[in-house]
């Protein structure tokens, strides 16, 4: 027993307690979005409707998306993983309450599991680098108003939640002093985000470079890299067994796919062979580390001279009119001041917390080869921040042991002071600073300019035009395609029994750049797309962020007549609800 009340041998009971707790909380938050179904992203719409195809008697193996684009319908390069717990809510739930019921539970229950993951793997990280009772300072962090805890929120049930909590593991899993069940948890932790996407592959590769590093420098690491190419090569035959698609059955670069199944198994096989080979000295292990290197670059760009570019494959032109326009694709500098503030402030105190632990086990090599581990995916995921802000989440995910590493050092100084306004307001400062939060909420609230009315009117049609009230008219009419906007695509199919022509996705290039070519053209080559897509339908949402785009870009274009009420004849009106939202027209043969 200890001075606050808290067993060290109960940690586990106390972190299911608070997960439960946060859970139950989160319920309560976001009651509104659970009971409207308000799926807020593309991607959440996406996989609830991957799941109720898969229910409804879609092949396993089959992840097109047949209400987009039919018939040959879209393909999404996701897979069924992601799909399992979404699904077993849904039939457990169903029997006893029906579908509508059941698909609520699932997007409010789905999305905490993988939180329940993560706040294990960052206590057992913590508690490792740091203390047994480090654990519930981690878990504060996680669980205060940041980018990570925002993407295991009710009806986030996209992968992102599953492929941070897979890379919480595989921190877990480097500080691991058990270094066999490290390198299984690394080398699983690694196999099950790739069979789930591939938006974590420098974290992935950067944590095998760490494992193959480990061992160089100390040839006792030899278990911890036998075991993570072990798993890393059966794990990848695994996910690639039980959730590649007949699509991503073909040599495809953004995937588990044959290309790189092939290539993880013989990165597997030859860390495995080197870490069993009877090399002494730090020169040896680092040349057999280089040949392994060269046989694997030399093997992939041989098999797979197409992927050693971007993996997504896009044209210059997709790549020009909607990547490039993209929010989260951008890098973090061109963003606002104040928002820069509050996506790097975390990440920039965890860095300091982990550099000041470095300095601190400077001569402990045990620990110093717990903190380097961490401290370079900390760094690499804030890097990527200036590559693309997606790596937010991440990034402040990373940065929680280092941050709960500042707190650890400093608060018992503080606390020590004969001065109390060091005592008091020292460690006041110290939590605003070092959770990250306080600062940017501060800041925001002192200089919150008013918002402008253009943004004013983009995010309120964008929150009108996605709901339930505002789509529920459009079942009224038979089923048809609709042509509408690429982002409105997803929100359309799962809300009403209509199909549309596109969504955010990079595989369906085509679809893609004629919905494009259609808004930023002249009538003529819209009503061609329409024809071509067999569209009978033509929905749009005023002032829908999608639309500025076309506006801004193309003035004179199709889709900014439309808004100015410059309407062709081959268009007819149809009659809506007042106060609707949306402008709808049936397309004349």
């Amino acid at each position: 027993m200890i001075g606050n009340g808290v067993r060290r041998d109960r940690w586990k009971l106390w972190l299911i307690l608070i997960w439960i707790g946060a859970m139950i909380a989160m319920t309560i938050a976001y009651w509104a979005r659970i009971h409207w179904l308000a799926l807020g992203d593309t991607d959440d719409n996406m996989r609830l409707m991957e799941v109720r195809a898969w229910l409804n008697g879609q092949g396993w193996y089959d992840l097109r998306q047949y209400r987009l684009n039919p018939p040959q319908g879209f393909n999404i390069h996701w897979s069924r993983l992601v799909d399992l717990p979404i699904a077993a809510i849904i039939l457990a739930v169903k029997p006893f309450f029906g579908t509508a019921i059941a698909e609520r539970a699932a997007i409010a229950l789905a999305p905490m599991l993988p939180l329940g993951v993560t706040l294990f793997a960052l206590a057992l990280a913590t508690r490792r680098l740091l203390s047994p009772l480090a654990y519930l300072l981690a878990a504060a962090l996680l669980l205060s108003p940041q980018l990570p805890l925002g993407m295991f929120t009710p009806a986030r049930i996209d992968h992102h939640g599953w492929q941070l909590a897979f890379v919480a593991l595989i921190l877990a899993g480097l500080v691991d002093p058990a270094r066999r069940r490290g390198g299984v948890t690394i080398g699983l932790a690694s196999a099950l985000s790739l069979a789930i996407g591939f938006e974590m592959m420098p974290y992935l590769a950067l944590a095998g470079a760490i494992v193959t590093l480990m061992w160089i420098w100390d040839r006792q690491e030899a278990a911890r890299l036998q075991t993570y190419g072990i798993a890393l090569a059966g794990g990848a035959a695994f996910g690639y067994a039980v959730f590649a698609s007949y699509d991503n059955a073909l040599p495809r670069c953004d995937v588990l796919s044959p290309v790189w199944l092939g290539t993880f198994v013989l990165a597997g096989a030859l860390l495995t062979v080197v870490a069993r080979l009877p090399l002494a000295t730090r020169a040896a292990r680092l040349a057999a580390a280089v040949a392994a290197g060269a046989i694997l670059a030399g093997a992939f760009a041989w098999a797979a001279p197409q992927c050693l570019g971007r993996p997504e494959g896009v044209s210059p032109e997709l790549q020009q009119k909607w990547l490039d326009n993209i929010r989260e694709a951008k890098p973090v500098y061109v963003q606002s001041w104040q928002k820069m503030l509050a996506i790097l402030s975390l990440p920039l105190v965890g860095l300091i917390g982990f550099l000041l632990q470095l300095w601190v086990h400077r001569r402990d090599r045990a620990g110093l080869m717990a903190w380097l581990p961490a401290t370079a995916l900390s760094l690499c995921a804030t890097g990527l921040l200036f590559f693309q802000i997606r790596a937010g989440p991440a990034a402040q995910m990373l940065a929680i042991p280092g941050a709960v590493g500042l707190i650890w050092l400093l608060f018992p100084w503080l606390r020590g002071s004969s001065k109390m306004l060091v005592r008091v307001f020292g460690t006041a400062v110290l939590v605003v600073v070092a959770s990250g939060v306080g600062i940017p909420m501060l800041v925001t609230k002192f200089t919150a300019q008013p918002e402008k009315p253009v943004y004013s009117k983009v995010n309120r049609a964008g929150a009108r035009c996605s709901t339930i009230p505002a789509m529920a008219p459009l079942n009224r009419l038979p089923r048809a395609v609709i042509m509408t906007m690429v982002d409105l695509g997803p929100r359309l199919i799962t809300l009403t029994h209509h199909d549309a022509i596109a969504g955010p996705y990079h595989r369906n290039g085509e679809a893609i750049l004629d919905l494009h070519h259609a808004f930023d053209g002249t009538p003529g080559v819209a009503r061609a797309v329409a024809r071509k897509h067999g569209a009978s339908l033509l929905l749009i949402c005023p002032n829908f962020a999608e639309g500025t785009v076309y506006s801004s870009r193309s003035p004179n274009g199709f889709y900014a007549r439309l808004e100015k009420g410059d309407v062709p004849d081959w268009l007819e009106p149809v009659a809506l609800p007042a106060g609707s939202p949306f402008r709808l027209w049936r397309i004349k043969p």
